[in-house]
């Protein structure tokens, strides 16, 4: 964070300017209110200290026009002469406190922390009410590419309705927030969301969970306890994985879609329960049910609406969406300044293929984030992420033959595109922006595809 001073005693400024870089901050200063006026022009100032007194003007008709110019910035004054009447001014014309001269170290530096800190809460509630006003249905879900606008519009169009849904996808995409986000835009969003972590729990502590047990069911059972079934009757019970659940417990789950009621275990009377089921799985269901290890019959109860997330890797437009949220999510969590992300660290997210898929992208910024020196560069990203482009080599004290270091680098990029094409060119030079014919001429020319031979001269008919 930036702070702005504006003192015309070089003491003054000296002793504030170390007394915030001890603390953390970064400062720039001014001796007059023009001086003052011209740095305010930064948007890298989050904060002033003013002196009331300045050569060229009184600090008080300066702060109302530092207020119009960035109402978000705020002001603390700092003077020698201090009264009841300035400070009641200078806190009617906007400024955050009032420290008199001589002041302690610690004061100022607390004031400036307050200040600070009051500002970062404005900014985030200004943020969150844009957010809420701009009626977006997914706050959560990043992405406006063609893939994702489909899926948020299924959302939109089953999310009002009873019918139970099934989100497929591979693990990462996101099947829970779509999960929430059909809970939200329910009738049922006063409601309990329960997630059912399926394949967590062995078949009959899961049916337990689920259903809940009588009194003296089993061993241990000392009393009736609520299944989660029941919890969130008026609500929704989101499965996740629900291809791991057993076999066994398919059975009794097929009920509950029916019926709308279930047994709890070691109970003779019904419960009935009022809940919308969302099921989430990355498995092919429909290959599990022809291996018989899951039902066919509630294959087709869960399948009413199905709503599949596309991988990362065929969405690639989103990722510098997907970076900026989540660059910007992962500074908040841990206490860092938000740090820029280098063009060729970008470079390498968007050529990644992201097998973990937005979970991955994740992980992988957040550790940029917490082990980067103020930067997301490509030395923070892991090997994995990196080894997609080939870079360029390190030039030796005693120099390098450019050309030769050119045509290394060529063929690397144009080995590294073939392989990851399969050996199909077009799609090889597609990936590199190449037309197919002058890929296949640099292929030949770097000897990596043989050339045609020239056919033998045939005889002329007779």
């Amino acid at each position: 964070m930036k702070v702005l001073i504006v003192d015309d005693e070089p003491v003054v400024r000296e002793v504030l300017r170390v007394v915030l870089s001890r603390a953390g901050y970064a400062t720039s200063e001014a001796a007059t209110a023009a001086e003052g006026l011209a740095l305010f022009a930064d948007p890298a100032v989050d904060l002033v200290l003013l002196d009331l007194m300045l050569p060229d003007r009184p600090g008080l008709s300066l702060l109302p026009e530092l207020r119009e110019r960035r109402p978000d910035v705020p002001i603390v004054v700092v003077t020698a002469y201090s009264s009841v009447e300035s400070a009641i001014a200078a806190m009617k014309e906007g400024a955050f406190h009032y420290v008199p001269k001589p002041f302690r170290n610690e004061e100022v530096v607390h004031l400036v922390a307050q200040a600070l800190e009051k500002r970062r809460l404005v900014a985030e509630n200004l943020a969150l009410r844009a957010r809420l006003d701009s009626g977006s249905d997914f706050p959560e879900m990043v992405g406006r590419s063609a893939p994702m606008e489909t899926v948020f519009q299924t959302i939109r169009q089953a999310a009002p309705a009873r019918s139970t849904i099934l989100v497929t996808g591979e693990s990462g995409t996101g099947k829970e927030l779509v999960a929430r986000a059909l809970h939200r835009l329910s009738q049922r969003a006063a409601g309990p969301f329960v997630t059912v972590h399926s394949g967590a729990l062995p078949p009959d502590l899961l049916e337990s969970n689920l259903f809940g047990h009588v009194r003296g069911a089993f061993t241990g059972a000392v009393a009736e306890k609520k299944g989660l079934f029941k919890v969130a009757d008026g609500g929704t019970i989101f499965f996740d994985e629900i291809g791991t659940v057993p076999l066994e417990t398919q059975a009794k789950l097929l009920r509950v879609l029916q019926e709308r009621e279930f047994l709890p275990v070691g109970a003779v009377e019904p419960v009935r329960s009022d809940v919308r089921v969302v099921a989430a799985t990355n498995a092919d269901l429909a290959k599990l049910v022809e291996e018989g290890k899951f039902r066919e019959d509630l294959y087709y109860r869960l399948c009413v609406i199905s709503i599949g997330l596309p991988p990362l890797r065929e969405r690639k437009e989103d990722i510098p969406l997907l970076v900026e949220a989540l660059v910007s999510r992962a500074a908040r969590e841990n206490d860092r300044p938000v740090p820029p992300v280098t063009p060729a660290a970008m470079k390498a997210l968007l050529d990644h293929d992201w097998p973990g898929n937005v979970r991955e992208l994740e992980n992988v910024l957040e550790r940029a984030v917490v082990l980067g020196n103020g930067l997301v560069d490509l030395d923070q990203l892991p090997e994995s992420v990196r080894r997609s482009i080939p870079r360029p080599e390190a030039i030796p004290a005693d120099g390098i033959a450019f050309y030769d270091a050119v045509t290394r680098y060529e063929k690397a990029l144009l080995a590294s595109a073939m392989q990851r094409a399969g050996g199909v060119q077009k799609e090889a030079a597609r990936l590199l922006e190449l037309s197919p014919t002058t890929l296949n001429e640099m292929l030949k020319r770097h000897g990596m595809i043989a050339r045609r031979s020239p056919r033998a001269a045939e005889p002329e008919p007779a």
